[in-house]
């Protein structure tokens, strides 16, 4: 029914917890399901070994040596055997209730593309996935204490074999190509899903000190501006809330119209003000002990206030 597809870091500290306990997940879906690790970091071939799960080493990758999106999404359909796909970040926990979502969305639309809002969960031991409770210990944990991450980080996407035929040289892991997909699929008359109401996607809080540049890389650096260049503008990036079905408990209906980009350039602002008065209270926050994720925490309450939420 599905083959999902990522490309993890180097299994190294907090972010090899966080990782394993994401693909340990995707590999516990269930019957149906395939699960395909690219490149050759350290310990991707050995998680894949250690959960019987398919691995490619070589993907074609940009002068800064990321990933290309492009090359990620060609090899995964050559290599899918279902007619649905899923490219997934490396640390995102997956549940029960993924598989049937999808399975919902594919009986009622011929070309499509699900995604949906995860929730942020700060995890810092294994899963214990050897216990059966696993998955009500992490929904306990998503009620106690996550908050939800908002609209416009697209954590997991699942699409239709024949969706993306053709892909600009994106780089992975920088702004940008995640919201070309949703306005790419919306621009092909695609069915876009927002399955945020039905599937609990869990996004493991980490830090960014795998990249060169950290955060402000990743989000403004060179390769996110070049990936904004790619998309044709940032008219090009749509985010969840651009979907046009949202999947219920009981129906996939129409979603109702918002004011999208409206939303997006609230969010630039206001992830740029957040940015600007972490960096200028740092000495003081680091003297007095406080971290910018007590701070961040804060953040998805604005947004439910605006009623972005789903």
């Amino acid at each position: 029914m599905l083959t999902l597809f990522a490309i993890p870091k180097a299994f190294r500290g907090h972010t090899g917890v966080i990782q394993r306990n994401a693909i340990g997940s995707w590999a516990r879906l269930g019957r149906g399901s395939r699960v395909v690790l690219f490149g050759d970091e350290e310990g991707t071939a050995e998680v894949a070994r250690e959960c019987h799960l398919d691995h490619v080493p070589v993907v074609a990758r940009n002068e800064f040596g990321t990933p290309l999106v492009s090359a990620l999404f060609q090899e995964a359909r050559k290599l899918a055997a279902h007619d649905a796909l899923c490219y997934v970040n490396s640390d995102i926990i997956l549940l029960g209730d993924f598989l049937p979502a999808i399975e919902r969305v594919r009986a009622r639309a011929r070309r499509f593309l699900m995604v949906g809002e995860c929730s942020n969960l700060d995890l810092r031991t294994p899963v214990p996935f050897a216990d059966p409770s696993w998955p009500a210990q992490i929904l306990r944990r998503v009620s106690d204490s996550a908050v939800p991450r908002g609209s416009w980080y697209i954590d997991y996407l699942v699409f239709s074999r024949d969706l993306y035929q053709e892909l600009p040289p994106f780089a992975v892991g920088r702004a940008g190509f995640d919201n070309w997909l949703v306005w790419k699929a919306r621009a092909l008359g695609a069915s876009v899903v927002n399955a945020s109401r039905v599937v609990t996607a869990v996004h493991q809080q980490h830090d960014y000190s795998h990249v060169r540049g950290g955060r402000e890389w990743s989000y403004r650096g060179p390769e996110a501006v070049r990936n904004v260049e790619l998309a044709g503008g940032r008219e090009h990036l749509y985010g969840i809330g651009h979907a046009s079905h949202v999947l219920t408990s009981r129906s996939l209906r129409r979603q109702r119209p918002r004011w999208a980009r409206l939303e997006y350039h609230w969010d630039a602002w206001l992830g740029r003000v957040t940015w600007l008065a972490l960096e200028a209270t740092r000495l003081v926050r680091h003297r007095l002990g406080l971290r910018a994720a007590t701070f961040r925490r804060f953040l998805p309450l604005v947004t439910r206030w605006r009623g972005k939420g789903p």
